[in-house]
């Protein structure tokens, strides 16, 4: 075992390292794997308050197959509450939790995450130090209600502010609406960022099957983390690692569910940084390629009607992926050592999870655009979007950060045929690249009964959010793309069949303007100028360039 490099032996510094972790231990507890929970559990991440139960339930698992458990806290972020925005941390929550994990006594890991960052930057951290590693999701809350309709949280916020501003709803009823979103413990309900990362974790092979999608205050959670419990001492014998799991086959695995459950475009650049840690060629491209042609089969908010344990009682992902089993790529293994084809489940709801001859759409696969306006990938999500809008030729009306959107929005000239553009917004200019790409609609054209508008930026948005979105623009503007480079009344040309996004002005002439450079950050200290300095554009999954790879789980100096 790893570590018996820590306790092995009858020196000082053994001694030491038994001494102060013994407290209580029988002497053999330092023969037995040593398995951490990297617990992001934490009151500012609501969607993850609930992991301190779940990780009692791995502990439980880990003492009856032998081994020991530690709960090691790590860096927790919660979508909603962090400023500037979560994404900016991604990076340094991965690159901590993979610090810690190689710095300490441990030989495997249980990695629990929930809400839409914890996920990717544990899978990250786990790719980076190769330790055996699997995942416990958190899982989604409870379906929430209001005046009898269901509401899905984020999605429903999105609707209801913009039904608000439209005048068609009166500011008291959507507060009030306000205590019935959040119904239990959990993350979104939706098919947002935390469920769709759930899924990506489940597709790669990184949880127990069946794990991704049962509800958080449901008792199977805390069966399933036993179970996931007793498997990490399991794996940790065998030397089962990320590197041996989340393979090439695993990755188009992953692509091809995303598409079947019409999940979150945050998926793209969090499934590119963790290829990256792991050394997996996967490229933008690859999303269009593998998963354009798939079909979407969950019928499941912002793409469709129902909600999370609506597709956890209809069967669940496992259900999902028996309709799309000959998509796959069969040579993935799990965590359990056995391929994800040996756990698919039926469908109990055609309602909720469509067969595959009779999706709700056809082709639901993330889109990846290029042209001179995103030389290198702009990606959208035809499932969300107005298919009219698909095809399309408008006006720009141009904001040059979101505080100048939000100062003029309702003021511009603009009508239902202009192309909202956003810039400033990337992984450099705002920093840390913000859920702000589905901008609210001007209110005048809302009151018209405008409800949606083809909207261009280099930011993210939300996987709860909906509408025909173009994000992720690469290069940013504040990288020198073209966006810096467009005026207000430029004809812009979308052409989501074609895979195509531009800006109709001469090239010569978009080369000779002068970049706009306003509005884009430029911190002087700290984790902001140091994220600005390193991170890499969207096509490469906004990781930092010296964190790319893995640096393994050997540390070669003692500590006294």
């Amino acid at each position: 075992m790893r570590s018996a490099h820590w306790y092995a032996g009858d020196d000082r510094n053994s001694y030491i390292h038994r001494a102060w972790m013994r407290r209580g231990l029988p002497k053999d507890a330092f023969g037995r794997p040593q398995i951490a929970i990297a617990n992001t559990a934490s009151d500012l991440t609501p969607c993850n308050a609930h992991l301190d139960e779940v990780a009692e339930a791995v502990k439980a698992g880990v003492w009856e197959a032998g081994g020991v458990p530690l709960n090691l806290p790590v860096v927790s972020l919660g979508e909603t509450n962090v400023r500037p925005t979560a994404m900016l941390w991604r990076n340094l929550a991965a690159m901590a939790t993979e610090e810690m994990l190689r710095a300490n006594p441990i030989d495997g890991v249980v990695l629990l995450g929930g809400c839409d960052k914890t996920i990717p930057s544990l899978l990250m951290a786990a790719a980076s130090v190769d330790l055996p590693a699997l995942v416990v999701p958190g899982g989604p809350m409870l379906t929430g209600h209001f005046r009898g309709r269901p509401l899905g949280c984020g999605t429903d916020v999105w609707r209801l502010s913009e039904e608000v501003r439209a005048g068609a709803l009166d500011n008291e009823a959507f507060l009030e609406s306000e205590s019935s979103m959040i119904r239990s413990r959990g993350h979104c309900n939706t098919m947002g960022t935390a469920s769709t990362m759930a899924c990506m974790a489940e597709a790669l092979g990184m949880t127990l099957p069946g794990t991704a999608g049962i509800p958080a205050p449901d008792s199977r959670l805390l069966q399933q983390a036993h179970e996931a419990g007793r498997l990490a001492v399991g794996i940790t014998r065998e030397g089962r690692r990320p590197s041996t799991v989340m393979t090439r086959a695993s990755f188009r695995n992953a692509i091809v569910t995303l598409a079947a459950i019409g999940g979150s475009t945050n998926a793209v650049v969090h499934l590119l940084a963790i290829a990256g840690r792991l050394g997996v060629e996967l490229e933008l491209d690859d999303f269009d390629r593998i998963g354009s042609g798939v079909p979407l089969l969950v019928d499941l908010q912002p793409a469709g009607r129902h909600l999370m344990d609506d597709l956890f009682r209809a069967g669940g992902l496992l259900a999902v992926l028996n309709e799309v089993a000959d998509l796959l790529d069969e040579s993935a293994l799990t965590v359990t050592g056995q391929p994800l084809s040996r756990y698919f489940g039926e469908i109990w709801d055609e309602d909720v999870i469509r067969r595959r001859d009779d999706p709700l759409l056809p082709e639901a696969g993330i889109a990846v655009l290029r042209g001179n306006l995103a030389p290198r990938g702009a990606v959208i999500k035809p499932a969300a979007a107005s298919p009219e809008l698909l095809r399309h030729r408008g006006r720009a009306v141009v904001f040059d950060s979101i505080e100048d959107m939000n100062a003029r929005l309702d003021t511009v000239e603009v009508d239902e045929t202009s192309v909202l553009v956003l810039r400033g917004c990337g992984p450099r200019g705002y920093p840390g690249m913000p859920e702000v790409g589905n901008l609210p609609l001007p209110a005048r054209l809302l009151a018209k009964g405008v409800r949606d508008m083809v909207r261009i930026s280099d930011a993210r948005m939300s996987g709860t959010a909906y509408g025909t979105v173009v994000l992720h623009t690469a290069p940013e503007a504040a990288a020198g793309g073209p966006l810096a480079r467009v005026r207000t009344g430029d004809p812009i040309v979308l052409d989501v069949p074609a895979r195509r996004l531009d800006v109709d002005v001469p090239d010569a002439e978009l080369a000779a303007r002068e970049p706009v450079t306003t509005g884009f950050a430029r911190p002087v200290r700290g984790w902001e100028r140091l994220y600005v300095d390193h991170v890499l554009q969207a096509d490469r999954g906004a990781d930092l360039d010296f964190l790319v790879g893995s640096s393994g789980d050997h540390v070669s100096r003692e500590s006294h």
